[in-house]
């Protein structure tokens, strides 16, 4: 199972969300820290859930980081996110 494919699972779980969408955009990023040969090492991830409703801004973002957390201790390097309740 792909990076990719891990948090989608995961994000779908603890958010349910309206939208979702996650970019692999490590190409953009070859030849700069954190990229490794095969990607999956920087991604943006676009979220619209109700679970987000009264949340600042930062709490949103933490949410999000915390339900990807392995995938951030293991590979992935950065992550751009889009995140909003509804």
């Amino acid at each position: 199972m792909t990076y990719e494919d891990r948090m989608h699972q995961k994000l779908t779980k603890a958010f349910a969300p309206e939208h979702l969408e996650i970019i692999d955009e490590s190409e953009a990023h070859r030849g700069h820290g954190g990229y490794k040969e095969g990607g999956e090492t920087h991604f943006k991830i676009i979220l619209k859930a109700t679970a987000f409703n009264g949340m600042s801004r930062v709490a949103q973002q933490r949410a999000v980081m915390a339900a990807v957390k392995a995938e951030l201790n293991e590979r992935v390097h950065a992550l751009a996110l889009e995140v909003s309740g509804t």
